[in-house]
């Protein structure tokens, strides 16, 4: 049994899970959202407010896991693009490891890449390609990757995110025409200064939050159950209906009307979204495929395969 966390810019997530003949066992998953990448992208510095809320939800995953989970072999725990880019990591790192006893990994582009591959995989085993093309939309950054079966062929981190791109472009609550506009410029922008290509049947899938969200609102969940989401397809006009849907909606709307996944994520989300959209449209696909695993599903596969 393995415990692996995920520091990204809008949440912390944990999974305990066993791993044995190439196959995840989820045993238990744990999310907080303390916004740790708030102000990143202006000030290249993590606040001393998100500091301590993160290290809140640290202790809080040392507690269940110690108290829970005593089986547990080790703890994986890895930050991505809000740590990464910030000037005071090292500083961060090490008030981790004095108040948590948790060692951080700050994942390179390409780790990212790698860790969100096989754990997007790893929670796909049906009725998927031999070859795929990942999305990983994160708060700071979204990571696109290119494998067959659990080999990555090719990778790039977009420095595009939630969190970033409504800092720098959504200022109003409903947001206006022209700021929606500007963020869907930029992020096609992003996407066109780093081309893919492959050949053979290629099947499109998202993974995080944004994506697992957007399928639970448009298969009028009731609750957050990942069985049921894994495996959902959102075809590129489903998005482009919540795309117009939600940039009409004020945040509070947005929250009230869905609680379950959206506490905590709806000031951030249709940017999110936009990003997905915007990927099906540049790649051309007609849909994607929803897995719930991610960075700390790829954290248990590469540990596993060392």
């Amino acid at each position: 049994m393995f415990a692996a966390i995920d520091i990204g810019t809008n949440t912390v997530l944990l999974l305990i899970a066993k791993y044995e003949g190439q196959k995840i066992e989820v045993i238990h998953e744990e999310q907080r959202i303390p916004r740790l990448g708030k102000g990143v992208d202006r000030d290249r510095n993590l606040s001393t407010e998100a500091m301590d809320r993160v290290v809140e939800a640290l202790r809080d995953y040392r507690r269940i896991i110690d108290h829970y989970y005593p089986q547990v072999e080790s703890t994986i725990v890895a930050a991505t693009s809000a740590v990464r880019d910030s000037s005071n990591k090292k500083e961060f790192v090490n008030r981790i490891e004095q108040q948590t006893g948790f060692d951080v990994r700050i994942l390179t582009g390409q780790e990212e890449a790698q860790w969100t591959y096989l754990g997007a995989r790893s929670m796909l085993t049906d009725g998927i390609a031999r070859q795929v093309v990942t999305l990983d939309i994160g708060g700071g950054s979204s990571e696109v990757s290119l494998g067959r079966e659990m080999e990555l062929l090719d990778f790039h981190s977009f420095d595009i995110g939630s969190v970033r791109f409504t800092e720098r472009f959504i200022h109003s609550d409903p947001p206006t025409p022209s700021e929606i506009e500007h963020c869907r410029e930029a992020i096609a922008k992003a996407f066109d200064e780093r081309p893919f290509s492959w050949k053979g049947d290629t099947d499109a899938v998202g993974v995080a939050g944004t994506v697992t969200s957007l399928a639970y609102m448009e298969e009028g969940l009731t609750a957050y159950d990942p069985e049921l989401l894994a495996g959902v397809k959102l075809s590129r006009g489903q998005v482009s209906k919540w795309v117009h849907n939600i940039g009409e909606m004020t945040t509070s709307e947005l929250l009230q009307q869905y609680p379950e996944v959206m506490e905590g994520r709806a000031d951030v989300f249709l940017p999110g979204i936009m990003i997905l959209e915007e990927f099906l449209k540049k790649y051309g696909f007609n849909e994607c495929i929803v897995s719930t695993g991610g960075i700390r599903h790829g954290a248990v596969v590469s540990r596993n395969a060392m």
